[in-house]
């Protein structure tokens, strides 16, 4: 049975896959020459991440494919529903990058908090004859220590993330659709797992005005409609930074801009943009922004992880 990945696939999953009797196939084939290729070579499964779409018509026109696997979290590139109700098997990988969108989230935090994504970038171009003036302009920075992070959606990449930031001694407020009770484990090397408990809260007007810091880690919204605008950006403390590892969209990006140049936000941080692979140059280009390419799950570990947990989904339902 052969297998295209077509947004490639880890070596670690690929070997679990051949010892499974399985060909896997890592060569990228266009959109628009897709349906051929998976119908002339008899593709049973479909392995994507977010560069390639599944939708109706390819579900339709392949009536030999079985599965079809998103390597990540969010699958609104996949017409789930439909492939679904047309008996095909659809998994992605929720848990595989958690750990890496959590880590790249706390760097961030740090990096706006003391503004060195703004130094990284001046330093090389005005250190050697403005030292004392960039000194002075980064002497403004804060600490995390004390402050109140907001985890915009507490599924598994928020309650890592909450591990984190307990560790740095953050308050966390998980907002969630229910309340409920989480148990947060925290990994103390030498001494073991320490568990933290936290209350979540359906309540995001309140939860909005307590933070200092905001992480959004929700899914894409019906419509790509927006969680944080205008009115949002209002209930805020001045001075708020904001981290976008979710989806593009999730921050309406006129009103961020709005609130950036009016003060109310402090700096934001974007991983995920609304026009991707083409995100707007005013963004990219704002002194308080800290822009990543969306490289949440991009790390050796969590790639290895989604192939790896990729491989025995599809032995599973495949074997």
């Amino acid at each position: 049975m052969k297998i295209l990945a077509n947004d490639g696939i880890s070596s670690a999953g690929i070997k679990k896959l051949e010892e499974a009797g399985f060909t896997v196939v890592t060569e990228h084939v266009a959109q628009d020459q897709l349906i051929e290729t998976i119908n002339k070579e008899n593709y049973v499964a479909l392995l994507v991440r977010s560069a390639t779409t599944v939708r109706k018509d390819l579900i339709d026109a392949c009536p030999e494919l079985k599965f079809i696997g998103r390597g990540g979290v969010g699958m609104d590139n996949i017409d789930v529903a439909y492939a679904r109700e047309k008996g095909l098997t659809v998994e992605n990988t929720p848990g595989a990058s958690s750990q890496s969108v959590a880590e790249l989230t706390m760097g961030t935090m740090y990096a706006l908090a003391r503004m060195t994504y703004d130094s990284y970038q001046n330093m090389p171009k005005t250190g050697n004859e403005d030292f004392k003036t960039l000194k002075k302009q980064y002497s403004k920075g804060t600490e995390l220590r004390g402050k109140t992070l907001l985890v915009y959606g507490f599924g598994r990449i928020g309650q890592t993330l909450a591990s984190y930031a307990l560790g740095a001694g953050m308050k966390v407020v998980g907002l969630s659709l229910y309340k409920e009770e989480v148990e947060i484990p925290i990994q103390i090397e030498g001494i073991g797992e320490v568990v933290a408990k936290i209350e979540t809260t359906t309540n995001a007007d309140e939860a909005i005005s307590q933070a200092d810091f905001i992480s959004m880690n929700v899914p894409k919204q019906d419509g790509n409609k927006a969680v944080i605008g205008k009115a949002e950006f209002e209930k805020m403390k001045d001075g708020v930074r904001l981290v976008n590892v979710a989806r593009g969209g999730v921050i309406d990006e006129d009103d961020l801009l709005e609130a950036l140049n009016n003060g109310k936000v402090a700096a934001a941080a974007l991983d995920v943009f609304e026009n991707e692979p083409s995100p707007r140059i005013d963004l990219l280009s704002h002194p308080r922004i800290a822009c990543t390419p969306h490289i949440g799950g991009q790390t050796a570990e969590a790639q290895s992880r989604i192939g790896t947990e990729l491989a025995d989904k599809i032995i599973a339902t495949l074997k």
